[in-house]
């Protein structure tokens, strides 16, 4: 039997495919052929790309070349129709990607088309449908209110492999962009910008070759501030998302430890430089812990926190988890800390928890599977 080591095609680029093609006595051609094939009509495996000669799929598959898709292991189904899909790799391990039929609201004013009622889909039960990726097997930024920071982090993943969480949910969800609107999110397990190099390279990918165009895309960060400036530099990405969840230095060291690398001074002055390109708008995402972050007092900190930046910002009401020792705020409470906002001139939304009951919203993510599976909820159509 067979042990030669597998080599996914998702997550090589155009060059690297045409390179392939080359190296195997193929015109330069077939690599475009190749990419068309993997990115824009999502077949899962080589041998059903019909454009190629059946010789170069023979070969590609005695080198060990395969599509390198990950494995739906399980998936969990919302009551509002949210999907949690656990994600399976070659090596055994496994990430979490999140359906959303209509987003959370996160994308509200943010100054792209993504936010737009332009291009709402025709018949569907959704306009925009979001999926939120992983970027790393766990997390490494300890934030101390979310619950994947429990899990530590395993590995980073590769390109393929956050592609390839696009490109399997989609074809479960018989979703077919840009004819089909679907916004991405870069705010599931992982910190995206400690894995920047495997991300910005997924991030091309998918705009080049899934369709999905890099308005419809963000990326969340905790404030890894070198990066912020290397993202800014890019000639293609996503907009950018900073997690803020404290309106001071003391506060945000005690939730999240990573403040004390790059405090609020330096990650402000790194949101100040940033070049935003034309109705674009900076978004800082707040959790909202009751009784610890979320005071009227804290509320007029966040807003000298943003003064003069084009931004928004995104109030998310803890979602609660085993072994999070915090609380979600009253509604009133949340009401009130978004108006001494609004009320300063700074455009404010509560995103939604969407799939809380499936351990699938904000801050959620731990693989967990001791609920109830998808079998078992009523399922959603695409």
């Amino acid at each position: 039997m067979s042990t030669q080591k597998q080599t996914a095609l998702i997550g090589l680029s155009l060059q690297e495919l045409t390179s392939l093609a080359e190296e195997s006595g193929q015109p330069s051609y077939r690599g475009r052929q190749l990419f068309e094939a993997v990115y824009g009509q999502r077949v899962e495996a080589a041998e059903q790309i019909s454009t190629l000669p059946q010789q170069f799929r023979a070969s590609l598959a005695e080198r060990g070349f395969a599509l390198g898709l990950p494995e739906i292991e399980k998936k969990f189904v919302s009551q509002d129709g949210t999907i949690r899909y656990l994600m399976k790799f070659g090596d055994g391990q496994s990430v979490e990607t999140v359906w959303m039929p209509e987003g959370d609201d996160g994308e509200t004013d943010d100054g792209s088309e993504a936010g737009s009622d332009a291009d709402k889909g025709a018949g569907r039960r959704w306009d925009r449908a979001t999926i939120c990726v992983s970027s790393q097997v766990g997390c490494a930024v300890d934030c101390h209110f979310c619950l994947t920071a429990l899990l530590g982090v395993k590995r980073n993943l590769s390109a393929g492999e956050i592609v390839g969480q696009v490109c399997t949910v989609l074809k479960d969800r018989k979703v077919a962009p840009p004819q089909d609107r679907v916004n991405l999110v870069f705010m599931g397990m992982g910190e995206p910008f400690l894995n920047y190099e495997n991300f910005m390279k997924a991030a091309r990918l998918l705009a080049e070759g899934v369709g999905i165009p890099e308005s419809r895309m963000t990326v969340s960060t905790a404030g890894i501030v070198p990066r912020i400036i290397d993202f800014g530099a890019e000639p293609v990405r996503p907009k950018l998302a900073i997690s803020l969840n404290a309106s001071n230095d003391e506060l945000r060291t005690r939730l999240m430890p990573i403040n004390r690398k790059w405090n609020l001074e330096k990650l402000m002055s790194a949101a100040r430089d940033f070049p935003l390109r034309a109705r674009e708008k900076l978004t800082f995402e707040y959790v909202l812990l009751d009784e610890v972050n979320d005071s009227a007092q804290n509320a007029r900190e966040v807003v000298e926190l943003v003064r003069g930046l084009r931004a928004k910002v995104n109030l998310i009401a803890l979602n609660p988890g085993p072994g999070i020792d915090f609380r979600t705020p009253a509604e009133k409470r949340v009401l009130e800390f978004q108006k001494v906002l609004t009320t300063a001139g700074v455009p404010t939304f509560i995103r939604r928890p969407r799939g809380r009951d499936i351990y699938a919203a904000c801050g959620q993510l731990k693989r967990t599977v001791e609920i109830a599976p998808a079998s078992a909820l009523p399922q959603i159509s695409a």
